[in-house]
């Protein structure tokens, strides 16, 4: 397959969709904003938090030296935390600024951001600060989509609206062996004086597999119980040496939705047709799917999809998985498995559309079987590469009992490269 690298950073129009299906939705989208950009509402009042004025209180910024410039950024100091807002509702959160003056790899991981609503103890976020805001490997990229954006390389911009019905909190963690020395931001907010019911909790979360075991699916969403919506993911893969340059993305996405055991309703046909691209996957930026990292000379890629304009509710339950599965010819896969180098072959294609099934959960096939087709046939396996990721999703609940986010020696681990300063 064409693995070549397609260089394109695009600036496209980061548009949400508004999820207003029924009668009662439609007319209560003044919640959130006029129907029309030139209509009032009496619903609304904008906020800006940053440390001029925390919380944006009202008639309260740029108080502290006599309304010029007092306080654009601050520090976080090693093991502590720096509250970005902490106010009470209902309210909506729209966007989300921040800079910060080092952007290392292992700042990007080293930095936890948290959302907790509504009060509660546990976090609906908590995810290592470069992943969350949509590119993942400890890297940042040039680029702007339906959800972030990050215009020159050296910022972080959140677009995702994240209603709050009593409180909204949400901070920086500094888990690194070291001081940051400068963080600006703004929360731009707006404080309503009507909840609407049909509003969701927003959710994140991030896992890392260093090593994924061939046959297990990564769990990109471990199930989550309730009423929600999966937004979408940003996926990371540092592919492990021992398959050298061979293709690595024949793993399907899957959704396991409202009582789904063994089988999902929703399933995809391969990774990079997953994002929208097909026949390998280069770098390329698009409103609701990309590749921002394709750095073969690395083996390490990062990648997303936002279900916006094709959306994936769920009533009780969901679980979202992708398998990690590659493809080469059979004589390497054959000399791969003589090396000892770890995969279980799945499929093998035969005369034109043929494709012949292999995979068997208690044993490995023959590869060197006479019945199967000449040493050139495309075989897929399923393999073992250092694979991360974060699911961005809804909840009619302000908390979820996942796991708490992987400690700092597991998120920065083998982190290669530098990110951009």
């Amino acid at each position: 397959m064409n693995k070549s690298k397609v260089i394109i950073f695009c600036l496209l129009p980061a548009f949400l969709c508004c999820n207003n299906c029924s009668k009662s939705r439609h007319e209560n989208r003044e919640t959130i904003y006029p129907e029309k950009i030139y209509e009032y509402s009496d619903n609304i009042s904008p906020r800006w938090s940053s440390f001029e004025n925390i919380n944006g209180e009202k008639g309260m910024g740029g108080m502290e030296n006599n309304g010029a410039k007092g306080h654009p950024y601050d520090m976080i100091k090693s093991g502590e935390r720096c509250i970005l807002l902490d106010t009470q509702g209902p309210g909506i959160i729209n966007r989300i600024w921040i800079t910060i003056s080092t952007r290392s790899p292992y700042t990007l991981r080293g930095l936890v951001i948290n959302m907790y609503w509504n009060d509660e103890e546990k976090p609906a976020v908590s995810v290592p600060f470069g992943d969350f805001f949509g590119v993942g490997l400890g890297k940042t990229a040039i680029y702007e989509n339906a959800l972030f954006s990050n215009p020159e390389g050296r910022s972080f911009n959140s677009y995702i609206q994240m209603p709050f019905e009593k409180s909204a909190r949400i901070e920086i963690v500094n888990e690194m062996d070291y001081d940051l020395f400068l963080i600006f931001f703004d929360v731009d907010y707006q404080l309503l004086k009507r909840w609407d019911n049909n509003f969701m909790y927003f959710h994140a979360y991030w896992h890392r597999d260093t090593a994924t075991t061939p046959g297990d699916d990564f769990n990109i969403l471990p199930a989550v119980k309730g009423k929600g919506r999966f937004l979408g993911t940003n996926i990371s893969v540092i592919t492990k040496p021992g398959y050298k340059d061979y293709w690595w993305g024949e793993g399907e996405f899957k959704a396991y939705l409202d009582g789904d055991d063994e089988d999902p309703t929703l399933v995809g046909t391969g990774t990079e047709d997953y994002i929208g691209s097909a026949w390998g996957q280069g770098q390329f930026c698009n409103k609701h799917n990309g590749c921002l990292i394709a750095d073969a000379k690395n083996r390490q890629w990062s990648f997303y999809r936002y279900h916006i304009i094709d959306p994936i509710y769920f009533h009780s339950a969901c679980k979202i998985t992708i398998q990690q599965m590659g493809g080469t010819s059979k004589k390497n896969v054959i000399a791969m498995q003589k090396e000892g180098v770890n995969l279980i072959p799945v499929t093998i294609s035969g005369d034109e559309a043929d494709l012949i099934h292999i995979y068997r959960k208690d044993s490995v096939i023959d590869l060197e079987s006479p019945e199967l087709p000449g040493d050139d046939a495309w075989t897929n396996f399923f393999r073992s590469d250092d694979v991360s990721a974060v699911a961005y999703f809804y909840l009619d609940n302000p908390e979820n009992d996942l796991p708490e986010i992987q400690d700092i020696n597991i998120r920065t681990w083998n982190l290669k490269g530098d990110s951009a300063q």
